[in-house]
């Protein structure tokens, strides 16, 4: 039986610096990087995702950026099947791939963890479901499936929308059956205190205000972004509506910017910590991670 094609994948909390890792692994190992982040496929949406600027990826090939117009719905579908091509294209190249990103409902379907539900998008139940709070979804999800419901970030709109959309269909959203991966994975966490993501989150939010976050969103909204949409795609564009609107000051945006990415990074620790296969370093540990991915691809 012929060797699984070895995949290396970079995990942590937003701001960690899964980025600047994924960079350094590539160039030490010959590799190129598959970003698995939902909202950096969209066109348009750079500073405010965080994406990654040419000159940052240091002539490392970078997939699955800008492959979506921010009026479309990229779904955890798509990027499976998308992904899968990228990895193929890297492997043919004599490259090895590199997975970064913290969309890790993403990764967990790509190893094979979870199941994408077989259930295209309703736009014209979408448009209904706009109309609810995100208590309204929650509560709507627990009287159809209090399964999922019991389990769903009750702050992520998008999966609460989804869920939903895929209850009308099904009936409920299908558990998830664990299947053997088609790939040999090493799962690097990054990974800092408190403290210092706090203080990480306050710098970037300043950053992105200087780098020009405000003249993004309006020109997004001149492009016909939506309101709604930019309610979906996340609560950074939502800020950024409010300190538009004169509903905030620029203290008050970094105050909550800080916040809110903490308690989101709580949530991605929390997913993360479950799964014994993440290999924890810290970013003083770099020369570690580059050693065992080397081990590994070597193994």
């Amino acid at each position: 039986m012929a060797p699984k094609p070895k995949i290396i994948a970079v995990v942590g909390p937003t701001a960690a610096g899964k980025t600047a890792l994924s960079i350094a692994l590539a160039k030490h190992v010959n590799g190129e990087v598959i970003s698995a982040d939902s909202r950096q496929v969209y066109r348009g949406m750079d500073i405010g995702t965080s994406k990654v600027t040419t000159a940052e990826m240091q002539g490392i090939p970078h997939h699955l950026l800008d492959v979506a117009d921010p009026m479309e719905i990229y779904t955890a579908a798509n990027f499976v099947h998308v992904a899968t091509s990228a990895i193929k294209h890297i492997n043919s190249s004599g490259n090895n791939p590199i997975i970064a990103g913290g969309t890790f409902f993403y990764l967990d379907l790509l190893r094979g963890k979870m199941q994408a539900a077989p259930v295209e998008p309703d736009y014209d139940l979408r448009t209904t479901l706009e109309t609810y709070s995100n208590e309204e979804l929650l509560e709507l999800l627990q009287t159809k499936d209090s399964r999922r419901a019991n389990v769903i970030d009750p702050h992520n709109r998008r999966r609460l929308i989804r869920a939903l959309e895929i209850v009308h269909t099904l009936g409920a959203v299908p558990p998830a059956e664990p299947q053997k991966s088609d790939y040999e994975w090493l799962l690097l966490g990054i990974t800092r205190n408190k403290d210092e993501l706090r203080a990480r989150y306050r710098s970037r939010a300043t950053t992105w205000l200087k780098q020009g976050f405000k003249e993004e969103v309006q020109q997004l909204l001149a492009q016909g972004v939506t309101r709604a949409r930019f309610q979906e795609i996340g609560f950074e564009y939502v800020l950024m509506l409010q300190l538009l609107d004169k509903e905030i000051s620029e203290a008050e945006f970094i105050d909550r910017f800080e916040e809110k990415n903490w308690q989101y990074a709580k949530r991605q620790l929390t997913w993360l910590r479950k799964d014994p296969a993440i290999v924890w370093i810290t970013p003083q540990e770099s020369d570690l991670a580059l050693t065992k991915a080397t081990d590994f691809l070597k193994s």
